[in-house]
């Protein structure tokens, strides 16, 4: 299990935690549900990597208590 925090810049910072076999798209569900916006409205990336739905968290490097950025399309 990992911790990763994620911040929207708007004052909100969500921790999440996951397992590194996750999705992007699994990590989505559980910020959706933390923060009551839907999942699809979701778009996660770290500088300008846009983080893609198919592809686990482990093949993104993403360890525990790393921070990543939330942003609302």
């Amino acid at each position: 299990m990992i911790e990763v925090v994620l911040n929207d810049r708007l004052g909100k910072k969500v921790r999440v935690k996951c397992n590194e076999d996750d999705t992007i798209g699994d990590l989505k569900k559980l910020v959706a549900a933390q923060t009551g916006t839907r999942a699809d409205k979701i778009r996660i990336q770290k500088w300008y990597t846009v983080y893609k739905d198919h592809i686990t968290l482990a093949d993104y490097e993403i360890h525990d208590g790393m921070g990543l950025e939330l942003y609302y399309n």
